[in-house]
């Protein structure tokens, strides 16, 4: 990257790839303001970074499943005098489980924060930091975003829909000097799969979060950025298969797949 922004913004900041964004942005002089629900986690985080970079970084508790939550973050950055020049929306999270089985409310916060969260930060910060040199817009979508995953409908869906949000707003700002990137990883070495469930990464090798940050600064740091990027060339494959096949084939044999691996699991 080029350019770098005074201040980011990073959601999900605590563990993962959210703190691997704050960790390099950290290490290239950029202060942070980092979000997360887990108040003690993101603390030591950013008085680990303020003193080993010399940058400030602010932590904000922030439950961003609950409805009115980006607004209300908003609402706290603009009233502490803080200004952003640039957003991660990296919190989200996934369940592998049959649709029809799982819990309404798990459906509807990750729905909240997947895609309601996203969208709303988004609204809020982008107008701010749009026209502003080195300013950039990171939202993590996911190879799962390519095709339909059965057995985790819900999160494939909101994926799929912050890959196509994103690659919209990348052409309707194309002309400004911002930078807007969806980064899809596939399985990554996180926490994710403590609550999606350890079968979720279909047997699919694992990456690091550092490999995933990697790939998004250096897609930014290109000259003309594409408006999307898949992490890992074995992902890129796994991105590109589905649209070999039909919708209905690619399901189908993704359902099978799936039974099969659980099916030998029990």
């Amino acid at each position: 990257m080029t350019e770098i922004p005074a201040t980011v913004l990073i959601t999900g900041a605590s563990s993962g790839i959210g703190e691997e964004f704050a960790r390099r942005f950290a290490a290239m002089h950029a202060d942070l303001i980092l979000v997360a629900r887990r108040a003690e986690k993101l603390e030591a985080l950013a008085t680990e970074l303020s003193s080993g970079h010399g940058v400030t970084a602010t932590p904000v508790t922030a439950d961003l499943t609950e409805p009115g939550a980006a607004s209300r973050l908003h609402e706290e950055i603009r009233s502490r005098g803080l200004r952003v020049d640039a957003l991660v929306n990296n919190a989200g999270f996934g369940r592998q489980i049959r649709f029809s089985e799982q819990d309404p409310d798990d459906a509807a916060r990750m729905a909240q924060l997947n895609v309601a969260a996203l969208t709303e930060l988004t609204r809020e910060f982008l107008p701010e930091f749009a026209q502003t040199k080195g300013g950039f817009l990171i939202n993590l979508a996911s190879v799962a975003a390519y095709e339909p995953i059965p057995y985790m409908a819900v999160y494939g869906a909101t994926k799929a829909y912050v890959l196509s949000f994103t690659e919209a707003l990348w052409a309707e700002h194309r002309k400004d000097p911002v930078k807007i990137l969806a980064v899809s990883p596939g399985p990554t070495e996180t926490e994710f799969f403590d609550v999606a469930g350890h079968a979720a990464d279909a047997g699919l090798p694992r990456s690091t979060a550092a490999s995933v940050v990697d790939s998004a600064i250096r897609t930014l740091g290109r000259r003309n950025p594409p408006p999307s990027v898949v992490s890992g060339a074995g992902n890129k494959a796994a991105a590109f298969v589905p649209r070999l096949f039909s919708r209905r084939f690619v399901a189908w044999g993704m359902a099978e797949g799936l039974e099969r691996q659980r099916g030998a699991g029990r």
